[in-house]
């Protein structure tokens, strides 16, 4: 979760940062500096994606790890019961 959090702050700042980027070529009229914040921004939001997505990967691999575990403690019981 650290790592994913990483990510996700990591795309906001360079998400502001290329924003800037992108406000200041405007500004100014040039072209470079405003494609360039374009893409930094582009890269910041892909980021905070890959950020969500590996948290909500670690989130659904918790789940299934409790639930398969949960199946083998019934199991368990339920060979225990018989006996």
């Amino acid at each position: 979760m650290i790592m994913s959090l990483k990510d996700q702050v990591k795309g906001t700042a360079d998400e502001f940062s290329g924003k800037a980027k992108e406000t200041a070529g405007k500004v100014t009229g040039d072209k470079q500096t405003e494609a360039k914040g374009k893409a930094e921004n582009l890269a910041g939001k892909a980021e905070q994606a890959f950020g969500s997505a590996k948290e909500k990967a670690a989130e659904l691999t918790g789940t299934i790890a409790d639930k398969a575990k949960s199946s083998l403690d019934e199991g368990t019981d339920n060979v225990k019961d018989s006996e």
